[in-house]
């Protein structure tokens, strides 16, 4: 496949995906497989050829898979081509902020267990508590 028909590909699942009609189609098939019936009747918004209209554009995108038995379509959900858009799109975009923050916070723990190399003091000294020390001048 080239690179050319994988964007294609890849901009039609988006194209798809920013209509909440299919959005919610798509819900409703996450549940498991249904006719095109039973999806024209959870959705009375609509009528049935839009519904069938918006599961065509998800058919072209890859997101739905339809299987013919008889005079009845059943639709079931691909998720592949979604997971693909994931891991090309959103996953580097939304992995690097954490992988920042996460080297943060370990060099941030670091620190705070690593002795500090001013201070001259032993361990035991930097435990004691602090005393007045007599200079011997009077005020």
């Amino acid at each position: 496949m080239s690179i050319s028909s994988h964007m294609a590909e890849q901009e039609a699942v988006f194209k798809a995906l920013a209509d909440a009609t299919r959005r919610s189609l798509l819900d409703a098939l996450r549940d498991g497989p249904a006719t095109t019936g039973e999806l024209c009747a959870s959705h009375t918004e609509m009528s049935r050829f839009g519904v069938m209209d918006h599961l065509r554009v998800l058919h072209e995108a890859g997101l739905i898979v339809v299987e013919p038995i008889g005079r009845t379509r059943v639709n079931h959900l691909n998720p592949v081509p979604i997971r693909e858009a994931y891991e090309r799109w959103i996953r580097p975009i939304a992995e690097a902020p954490v992988e920042e923050l996460s080297a943060l916070k370990r060099a941030a723990e670091a620190r705070v267990h690593a002795p500090d190399v001013r201070d001259t003091r032993t361990r035991a000294e930097r435990r004691a508590p602090a005393t007045r020390v007599a200079t011997g001048r009077s005020a």
